[in-house]
């Protein structure tokens, strides 16, 4: 579509060109703000050829070499010290670590610039509860083993709202004005994953589970891959519009896709991989005002004096029975060698053919590798809008919008009343992400902040007046997307297989951009580190 600039803002906010607020000091209210992104130039320079001078000194020699300070870089090098292995350096291009679970600080506010929860994980997780314990998140485990979480991290009621036809309601699903026909879809529907939740495969797995690696690869769930949810539901009689609009907000909510792009493996991963065998409601959601900025800070406290921040990776090279590995200091503007016995790729899979030398002999390619482009805004207010239909959820959700809503930061810490920050997200959903990563790059901080205001206007007139600041942040790849035929693909499959010393770790390895599975993925990877 040949948007105008108008056009294109009036678009990505969902309202008439009229609603749109006005560019002029937005009705007379000032605030301040940033636009921000991740580190762009460098990741373009690379795929462009651009090579760094030499270096002046030798080369630093380390067991294992991490590359990408994301959650999968942070969960390798939790491994490894959980294995013993303290010989590691993680090399990060940005100036902190954590991707696209990184959070943020400001006037004693703490809250999220991306991820933003964890549900309970199962008891079969190992892993992530031993983590979970050590950070003090988990204290216990019930008689049949399922996980106690320390109640101040449980998401405190009201949990999620919907504003619908001009009021709030509680919970997700608008059941204002639902019709029979309507509530006996939504309930068919969740019978139906709870069918699913209680499968078994020959192998005893669970057909969906979190982490996906412990999920069934039977040919009964793979073949869901191969069609859309969207087609799916149809294929099964759903055509209520109450319940296709929350199936289409959740797979927007965790992939960033509409359901019409969404294959159908990923659509009923998102609802039965949450449900624990016969029960009837999903995991209870781990949260805390920084959202999953929490897990970050406490990794990278861990391994803060191996951690290389500022370092931007340009060359992977395997030779002499080691992997050899060049950084780009880009503080220092130097140059500096690694050599490793191991090497553990925990960046994006579209970065490996520029990085790693004989990627090309390798076979491999990442050409279905698709990632989708989010804007996360950071709303800061002086006081809390008026409310006729309660206080404020954690969750919040406009069910005529294009954005997903917002968080509250404040609503772990119990304050309901007074001073905030929303946190509002909303994923672009263009067929082609190109086109998607081409708005990002040419809106300015005054664009997105009138498509923000406008979106929060639909639920909350009022608001305006108390906007103090709102800063911006620009993802262009922040999820890999899970459309259809993805997730079961050879190419997705074969990313996540060593080549020779050079092990992957990723969330996008899964084909779902959850923390659990980068996790899940940093631990697979750090273990092979100890063969």
């Amino acid at each position: 579509m040949n948007f105008s600039r108008r056009e294109l803002l009036a678009h990505l906010a969902a309202v008439p060109l009229s609603g749109l607020v006005g560019c002029g000091a937005l009705g007379g209210y000032n605030f301040v703000g940033e636009l921000l992104s991740p580190d762009f130039s460098t990741g373009h320079r690379l795929r462009d050829g651009w090579q760094p001078p030499p270096p002046k000194s030798a080369a630093q020699s380390h067991q294992v070499v991490i590359v990408g300070g994301g959650i999968g870089g942070l969960a390798t090098a939790w491994q490894l010290d959980q294995n013993g292995i303290d010989d590691y350096v993680v090399l990060e291009l940005a100036d902190q670590p954590g991707g696209t679970a990184t959070s943020g600080s400001r006037d004693g506010f703490h809250y999220p610039w991306g991820a933003h929860y964890v549900p309970t994980p199962m008891q079969d997780n190992e892993s992530l509860i031993e983590l979970f314990r050590q950070m003090g998140v988990i204290v216990g485990q019930q008689s049949d083993g399922r996980p106690i979480v320390s109640e101040q991290y449980l998401c405190r009621e009201p949990e999620e709202r919907v504003f619908f036809q001009g009021h709030w309601i509680e919970g997700l699903y608008p059941t204002a004005g639902a019709s029979p026909q309507d509530l006996e879809q939504l309930q068919r529907f969740r019978e139906l994953m709870r069918d699913w939740s209680t499968r078994r495969d020959a192998a005893g797995r669970r057909m969906f589970a979190i982490p996906m690696s412990r999920s069934s690869d039977d040919d009964l769930v793979r073949q869901l891959d191969n069609v859309s949810m969207s087609q799916w539901m149809t294929d099964q009689r759903f055509s209520s519009a109450r319940l296709r609009w929350l199936v289409d907000y959740s797979c927007r909510d965790d992939y960033g896709l509409t359901i019409q792009q969404t294959s159908a493996w990923a659509g009923l991963f998102y609802f039965v991989s949450r449900l624990g065998g016969e029960s009837a409601e999903s995991q209870a959601v781990i949260t805390w005002p920084e959202g999953n900025g929490r897990v970050v800070n406490y990794l990278a406290q861990q391994t803060a004096d191996r951690m290389r921040c500022s370092h931007a990776v340009t060359n992977i090279q395997r030779r002499d029975g080691h992997v050899h590995v060049r950084a780009l200091d880009k503080q220092s503007s130097t140059t500096v060698d690694f050599t490793a016995k191991h090497v553990v790729f925990a960046a994006p899979q579209f970065l490996a053919p520029h990085l790693i030398s004989d990627w090309k002999s390798s076979g491999r390619s990442v050409a279905n590798f698709r990632y989708g482009g989010w804007v996360v805004a950071n709303v800061f207010l002086s006081a809390r809008p008026q409310e006729s239909d309660g206080a404020m959820a954690w969750d919040n959700v406009i069910y005529d919008s294009r954005s997903l809503g917002y968080v509250v930061s404040t609503h772990q810490t119990g304050l309901d009343h007074g001073a905030t920050v929303l946190t509002w997200y909303q994923p672009l959903l263009d067929d082609d992400p190109r086109v998607s990563r081409a708005e990002l790059m040419q809106l300015t901080w005054q664009d997105w902040v009138r498509v923000v205001v406008s979106d929060l206007r639909k639920a909350h007139p009022d608001l305006a007046p108390l906007i103090r600041r709102i800063d911006v942040m620009r993802w262009g790849h922040a999820m890999v997307q899970p459309r259809v035929g993805f997730v079961w693909s050879d190419q997705r499959r074969t990313a996540s297989e060593s080549l020779g010393r050079i092990h992957f770790a990723g969330t996008d390895l899964s084909g779902i951009a959850l923390l659990e599975e980068a996790f899940d993925r940093g631990v697979q990877a750090a273990n092979r580190c100890a063969v």
